[in-house]
């Protein structure tokens, strides 16, 4: 199936007065984005990895969006955090046919596992598609939005029943609002179509995941 470029959230992130922060590019880029060569509406481009950002106007922003959509920093920050952040969800969902009580937490574990296991598979293979390796050299995931600390899943697991049930909720929701986070970021700041077309999905399941998940709390 061909992919569809989503004109409606590029035309959002180009009408912005003030330059795009950079919160994903640290995983990839150190760089800094340059000052505009003049006033107006203008966006901070993220420079694929190794290459500085630039900071380009509206229009030119949506004419470089249009003719080329190679990945650039964010791009490959995102599916490398992803890829450990749906890791830690997976680890937690494995906890949950011994542990758990009520027969919908089990069920929506068993959602959220057969949805993030082939998501990771599919940003792996983007990854290599591209030459770009798993893993950052020098970067703790571990401090990514909504990753459960080692406490945590200590707790998570040595609880059973009604008790392993709130626990797991609470800290998926959690798990669930950093992917969001992370999700929104690489719309706003990335420019591959096939890491928007895999953000807006996370964006889609995670916040339907993280509604019923209110509803069992």
């Amino acid at each position: 199936m061909p992919f569809r470029r989503t004109p409606r959230t590029f035309l959002a992130v180009v009408a912005l007065t003030a330059p795009v922060l950079l919160g994903l590019t640290g995983c990839d880029s150190d760089t800094e984005a340059k000052s505009p060569a003049s006033g107006g509406p203008s966006v901070l481009v993220p420079g694929a990895p190794g290459e500085d950002n630039r900071t380009l106007s509206a229009a030119d922003a949506l004419a470089q969006r249009a003719e080329d959509d190679s990945p650039n920093a964010a791009d490959v920050a995102y599916a490398r955090m992803m890829i450990q952040h749906h890791g830690q969800a997976l680890d937690m969902t494995d906890l949950v046919a011994d542990r758990a009580d009520a027969t919908p937490v089990k069920r929506l574990a068993e959602r959220i596992a057969a949805s993030q296991g082939p998501e990771i598979e599919a940003m792996r293979g983007w990854l290599e598609s591209y030459g770009k390796s798993e893993r950052a050299a020098g970067h703790d995931h571990a401090s990514m939005p909504g990753m459960a600390t080692e406490a945590e899943l200590k707790k998570l697991r040595a609880a059973k029943g009604k008790a392993f049930d709130r626990l797991f909720l609470t800290l998926m929701i959690t798990h669930h609002e950093g992917a969001l986070s992370m999700a929104t970021d690489v719309k706003a700041q990335g420019n591959n179509i096939r890491v928007e077309e895999m953000a807006d999905d996370t964006i889609a399941q995670q916040t339907s995941e993280i509604t019923r998940m209110r509803d069992l709390l």
